[in-house]
């Protein structure tokens, strides 16, 4: 068997994670290949060693002194080094580095140092191969993933490899300049080393004990999700859920390879393990909650439009002609309503409003902003009957009004929109009925 295991920078924060970590990793020796992120925040004080690493290489690059900022960016790899008792020296390292940074690099590069520079150690302590994802992650001229040529040169590279560290976070350009994942960071990284190895799982491991079933912002302690499949997490990542982005997670579902994430600080926790598809029904109707603020609603009337060919699509060409994406359209046999961010729509409300008046000659254009989604997920939705009812029912009594209703074709999903004062009125309410109150 083999697994590809994932830390964040929580995990990796001091010496002492460090620890755990090794342990973690010798626990079970089908954890291979080990992809560590840079040294997150010791404490909540605390800075990231990748915002350090920003911040000093800015004014670097504006020719300002920036000494005191990259000395405690080195002291901060120092006592890693001198609380694991390693004898290693970054001080080579830390020089082309200067150097890097006074040539102006770039951005990209000053951030990827973190991981580099971490993975170097761990490499050390584990006593396992480096390999930099430079050489081995590849990017083509325009800055978007190369597979094709990544996949080949890692799956050579690891196939020829007992044990092996990866830095996550990066790879190359054909120029051999340094790219960052714009998006999920290393968690990108491990799901691609996953997948070029072929490995039976990818663990990730954070500071929590895998997903909530909500937010634990508005829920006080919420239940952890066990199973999950790819498209109940694709929901709830959609609605603002802190879920693994989906770049991700593409590459280890395409190469149908299960995720787990797991909790540095407490190993023995099942955590949550996303699948593809699973015959284990979940504990509850529902799999999660999750929201968002921040919506505007555009309500359009007009007698007989049901009748009128191409009505939609004129007036969802109003949007895309002003680079405005909708989320969602519930309609009516006279009415259609488009829903979208307050922020996007904001910018150009009045040639948008002119656009549909323009196009569709409407009788009426209605506004509605201060709106928050709610998506509630759940594979367990469809076979039970009733949920629609016990969702409207929760928000009936917490005395939630309901200004918008959108299922999904799959059943899988049902998303309201409500006034975002009674968001987390909702989330609750919703939570306890499924979840606290469950039959």
């Amino acid at each position: 068997m083999v697994k590809v295991v994932k830390f964040g920078g929580s995990s990796l924060a001091s010496a002492k994670q460090f620890k755990k970590v090794a342990d973690i990793i010798h626990a079970d020796d089908s954890r291979r290949y080990v992809v560590p992120s840079a040294p997150g925040k010791r404490s909540k004080e605390d800075t990231k060693v990748t915002d350090m690493l920003y911040a000093c290489y800015d004014l670097a690059a504006k020719g300002k002194p920036f000494d005191e900022q990259f000395a405690a960016i080195k002291q901060r790899y120092v006592e890693i080094i001198e609380g694991l008792s390693l004898d290693l020296s970054l001080d080579k390292e830390f020089d082309i580095i200067r150097s890097c940074f006074i040539g102006k690099a770039g951005r990209d590069y000053a951030a990827s140092r973190g991981e580099y520079l971490n993975g170097l150690v761990l490499a050390n302590y584990l006593g396992y191969d480096f390999i930099d994802p430079a050489d081995t992650i590849f990017f083509d001229d325009y800055g978007r993933f190369d597979g094709k040529r990544t996949y080949k040169a890692l799956g050579e590279r690891l196939e020829n490899t007992e044990r092996a560290v990866i830095p996550g976070f990066y790879g190359s350009m054909p120029n051999d300049t340094i790219k960052t994942f714009s998006r999920g960071g290393s968690d990108v990284t491990g799901s691609i080393v996953a997948a070029s190895c072929n490995a039976d799982l990818y663990e990730n491991w954070t500071d929590v004990s895998g997903f909530m079933i909500a937010d634990p912002r508005i829920v006080e302690d919420p239940e952890t999700i066990k199973v999950i499949t790819y498209k109940e997490l694709r929901e709830l990542s959609y609605m603002g859920a802190g879920v693994l982005h989906e770049d991700a997670i593409f590459p280890v579902r395409k190469a149908g390879i299960p995720i787990n994430i797991k909790n540095t600080n407490a190993p023995e926790d099942q955590g949550t393990m996303i699948v593809e598809s699973t015959s284990q029904k979940s504990n509850y109707t529902i799999t999660g909650i999750a929201g968002k603020k921040g919506f505007t609603s555009i309500s359009i009337e007009k007698d007989m439009m049901n009748s009128e060919l191409g009505f939609g699509r004129r007036v969802l060409e109003v949007f895309e002609k002003n680079g405005i994406s909708f989320e969602h359209m519930p309609s009516g046999i006279d009415t259609m309503t488009v829903i979208v961010h307050q922020e996007e729509f904001g910018a150009a409300e009045q040639e948008v409003l002119a656009g549909i008046h323009r196009n569709c000659k409407p009788d009426s254009i209605v506004i509605e902003t201060g709106l928050a989604l709610i998506a509630i997920v759940g594979r367990g939705m469809k076979s039970t009957r009733g949920t629609a009812g016990k969702i409207f029912s929760a928000l009936a009594e917490a005395r939630v009004n309901v200004n918008m209703i959108d299922q999904g074709s799959s059943e899988l999903n049902i998303i309201v929109g409500v006034h975002e004062e009674d968001f987390e009125t909702a989330t609750q309410s919703i939570y306890d009925t499924f979840v606290t109150n469950a039959d």
